[in-house]
């Protein structure tokens, strides 16, 4: 089973919220997630983007593959940093 880090799209009309979570590569955008690990919002000034180290350290570590945004997400709080010290 290939997992992805994605975003899982809230909120309502026109006020969008993300949920950053684990999910099977298959599964759909809004579908069945394993795990989340934090989440993004950016209607504010700057955004905000709340992510869990210890767990994104822990799917990056098992093979999770993020997407594009998940990865520039993660670059911005540092995470992808310390993973590639390891």
């Amino acid at each position: 089973m290939a997992t992805k880090m994605r975003l899982l799209r809230m909120g309502r009309k026109k006020r969008p919220f993300y949920r950053i979570v684990i999910a099977d590569s298959r599964a759909k955008r809004d579908g069945s997630f394993i795990d989340i690990i934090g989440y993004y919002n950016p209607l504010p000034d700057p955004a905000e983007v709340k992510i869990d180290e210890e767990k994104a350290l822990k799917w990056l570590g098992t093979g999770a593959i993020p997407t594009d945004t998940v990865n520039n997400l993660l670059s911005k709080t540092g995470i992808l940093k310390k993973f590639s010290e390891k």
